[in-house]
């Protein structure tokens, strides 16, 4: 059942996807639509999860689950996950390649394979201070706390 995302606990599980390039207008309007449709039916063992979604900066996709009323399964997670792949080949972006690296460059939002970012460490390109996205965060106390956060306080802090 979809609910508001504010009204979730901070207690509340996360899945954050992040796409390869930023989601124009039209396509978030569709997304947000196909997203509250989704999670209205998301079910664990036939029970409805009380769930909801965010999307920042038109580029990353933040999925949250009350697991205290009902927490998610595996088969509900599995089914989370074909939800955000029919999203990639309908957009035609990657969402679950866990090897790339999102960080802020500016007021620009840039992303790179984690080997781009790696190298731009060494050359100094991007400093321990560039603010990155810690998408390994579980809970929304995490995301409100942890996910923008400097490389250096993340576990990015190893290509320093």
């Amino acid at each position: 059942m979809f609910v508001p995302f504010d009204t979730l606990p901070e207690e509340s599980r996360i899945w954050i996807y992040q796409s390869n390039r930023k989601f124009s207008e039209d396509e978030i309007v569709e997304i947000k639509s196909k997203l509250e449709q989704f999670l209205n039916d998301w079910t664990a063992h036939g029970a409805h999860l009380h769930a909801s979604y965010k999307i920042e900066y038109n580029r990353f996709i933040i999925i949250a689950v009350n697991q205290e009323v009902q927490p998610a399964t595996g088969c509900s997670i599995d089914a989370s996950v074909n939800f955000i792949q029919q999203l990639e080949q309908k957009y035609q972006v990657d969402l679950l390649d866990k090897m790339n690296v999102t960080f802020k460059n500016g007021e620009h939002i840039a992303h790179k394979s984690l080997l781009e970012f790696k190298k731009m460490a060494k050359e100094k390109a991007v400093s321990p201070q560039t603010i990155v996205f810690n998408n390994l965060v579980n809970t929304i106390e995490e995301l409100q706390h942890d996910w923008e956060v400097p490389a250096i306080e993340s576990w990015h802090n190893r290509f320093f």
